[in-house]
């Protein structure tokens, strides 16, 4: 078990999303925690994505771009993990980021929060794996955390895009 204990202040709403893999625990962990894995689904669906740096452990960073599905634009991003017990649970910080890895307004919504505190669980039944991932922004504003929680329906068609890229990828493994 890797952990690293680090108090996070959040939002009153998390979002909540929860979804079924036809696939072993082992396996969708994998998934999540080796670079050549995640540049193969990780991102909105069309798009591509590019590791620059994958450091699988606690104060480490997952730094990547995307190519987005129009071909011509690339947003930055990255995680910063806070605490990984294998094969069970990551929580990460999120931001979008710049080619460097510093921490950089959304390209969407300059009321985005800047950092966003996410657990991820995995459990397994009947060789099928659930993933369960909820976050919230870290020290919003009033105006970061309306812009959330606003997002939260495109949030979810967001990561079914992203997921069904994971199921795809894991039938393939």
């Amino acid at each position: 078990m890797l952990t690293q204990a680090k108090p996070i202040a959040t939002a009153s709403r998390e979002f909540a999303v929860t979804r079924t893999f036809n696939a072993p625990r082992d396996l969708v962990w994998k998934a999540w925690s080796e670079a050549d894995r995640l540049a193969q689904w990780w991102g909105p669906k069309g798009g591509k994505l590019d590791v620059a740096k994958l450091e699988f452990r606690p104060g480490g960073v997952f730094h990547y771009s995307m190519l987005m599905p129009d071909g011509a634009t690339t947003w930055w991003g990255r995680f910063v993990y806070r605490e990984i017990v294998k094969p069970e649970r990551i929580v990460f910080v999120s931001s979008f980021s710049d080619a460097k890895g510093g921490i950089a307004r959304a390209p969407f919504d300059p009321t985005w929060p800047l950092e966003v505190h996410n657990t991820l669980t995995l459990s397994e039944h009947d060789g099928k794996t659930m993933l369960e991932l909820h976050g919230a922004p870290v020290n919003p504003s009033a105006e970061e955390r309306v812009s959330f929680e606003g997002l939260f329906d495109c949030m979810q068609q967001g990561y079914g895009g992203t997921f069904d890229q994971l199921d795809e990828h894991l039938a393939k493994t």
